[in-house]
């Protein structure tokens, strides 16, 4: 994000491509999904994206690297792959690091009550591997974290514990063991850096043609063009990326409702959903959270009733509850609505 402060032309792009992703979650984006609801399964859903992410930035990758390669003398390809090298490895830095991170950040301890259950619920889902339980500090959440240097972890907040019966807890922990079966981590890592590798590679080809004395050999305007495209690109694939992340969200509560039963999923969901929107300040600590995305609930912007206890007429109530589409476009989990809706439909 620094080098967009410091750089004119890197800054006047983003806020431009912000606005046009803006325009697209509340005008286009809506009407595509309501186009498409029900056509596919989750499976269908997530190969589809996931396939949309890659071939359009492998595309735009090319594109920009062939209309670009006249201002690169000797360095052609070696020079985008070196760009595209670093971004990857800063984000795999920052990936290897942040298992501490969390852990100093939310005073992350460990815990023999929540370990037993873990290891319970775990060997109900068939984990091949070990998972390390630690209660963190927090409002009611829940997390999956870890890499290969720090092991796996599965996190939930001391008023999570407090908050849920035995049953909720093992659905919200066999989410977070769906996460870490699921290899989500590892693939939004993977995903998330293509937005950034796009916006870059756009942002350096204007530069290039801006700062071109001659057109060696290619268009300045067409390099110029194809950099704006690359920049705009990237915010759509953005948009896509968000949408896949919200897809292993309902892939993850499979696990849930497999683990406990799809009521007990529900009944966490429902029960973490009207906390947040009886404590505002609460609601404020899990919008600002730089690790919101690994949150069991990070949909912010919503309507519920405060939290008091939850009977069955509550979900069916949240089911019927209204959201923001334009919102939905924008987070990394769906709104509680919808998964409920979800949940219905497993056979679990």
């Amino acid at each position: 994000m620094l080098p967009v402060l410091f750089d004119p032309i890197a800054m006047g792009m983003y806020i431009l491509g912000y606005i046009l992703m803006l325009a697209i979650a509340a005008t286009v984006a809506p009407k595509v999904a309501k186009s498409v609801s029900g056509r596919f399964t989750l499976y269908g859903a997530m190969a589809l994206t996931a396939v949309l992410i890659v071939l359009t930035t492998a595309l735009v990758i090319y594109l920009v690297a062939m209309v670009a390669a006249p201002w690169l003398a000797g360095y052609g390809w070696g020079f985008f792959a070196g760009l595209i090298f670093f971004i990857i490895f800063m984000n795999l830095l920052t990936y290897l690091a942040s298992p501490f991170i969390i852990n100093a950040s939310y005073g992350a301890k460990p815990d023999p009550r929540l370990q037993q259950i873990v290891d319970e619920v775990a060997a109900r889902l068939g984990a091949p591997f070990r998972l390390k339980a630690v209660v963190v500090d927090g409002p009611p959440n829940a997390f999956a974290y870890g890499n290969i240097l720090t092991g796996r972890y599965v996190a939930v907040t001391s008023s999570m514990l407090a908050m849920t019966d035995r049953r909720e807890l093992e659905a919200v922990i066999g989410h977070e063991i769906g996460h870490h079966l699921h290899r989500d981590n590892t693939l939004m890592l993977l995903f998330g850096v293509l937005p950034s590798i796009l916006y870059y590679l756009g942002v350096t080809s204007i530069h290039l043609a801006m700062g071109s004395s001659s057109n060696r050999g290619g268009n300045p305007a067409l390099l110029a063009a194809v950099g704006v495209l690359a920049v705009v690109v990237s915010f759509l694939v953005q948009l896509l990326v968000l949408a896949f992340s919200r897809l292993r969200e309902y892939y993850a509560d499979t696990e849930g409702a497999k683990a406990a039963g799809k009521e007990a999923m529900q009944f966490a969901l429902t029960k973490i959903h009207k906390f947040y929107f009886s404590n505002p300040e609460a609601r404020e600590v899990v919008s600002n959270d730089k690790f919101r995305a690994l949150f069991i609930y990070a949909l912010v912007q919503a309507v519920a009733n405060p939290f008091v206890s939850v009977t069955k007429s509550d979900v069916e109530q949240i089911k019927r509850s209204g959201y923001s589409v334009f919102q939905e476009m924008f987070s990394t989990h769906p709104p509680i609505p919808k998964r409920l809706k979800f949940l219905d439909e497993l056979p679990y």
